[in-house]
């Protein structure tokens, strides 16, 4: 599995469209195997070709700070299951994604069904 996370300064970009690069992880029994960085695109992420570029590197995840519609949906529409809400250090983030304590914070905390819990937020 392949997974994506827009980078700044070795943070998580807080605006996906606008980062300095993407950090794609390749991983395997939930463990990281290598590490590359793709450069960002100039622009908006739902105008340029990042969503198809992604899909074509294998990647299936997108760990992201705040993403607008038009991006989440280009990179759905491309197969790439988007987590927002994420923040910090990018391995912090890959760790706890991978040891399941980072959910979609936008879609998630939605609707409270009984089988959801938000973590306090």
């Amino acid at each position: 599995m392949k997974v994506a996370v827009p980078t700044r300064d070795g943070r998580v970009d807080d605006h996906f469209g606008h980062c300095d690069h993407y950090t794609i992880y390749t991983i395997e029994n939930k463990k990281i195997l290598s590490r590359e960085d793709l450069p960002s695109p100039q622009g908006c992420g739902c105008k340029s070709g990042i969503a198809a570029d992604l899909q074509q590197m294998g990647v299936e995840v997108m760990l992201a700070g705040n993403m607008g519609p038009g991006a989440l949906n280009k990179l759905q529409a491309h197969g790439i299951k988007v987590v927002r809400g994420c923040m910090g250090d990018i391995e912090a983030v890959v760790s706890g994604y991978l040891a399941g304590f980072i959910l979609d914070s936008g879609v998630g905390c939605a609707g409270h069904g009984s089988d959801h819990q938000c973590g306090g937020h």
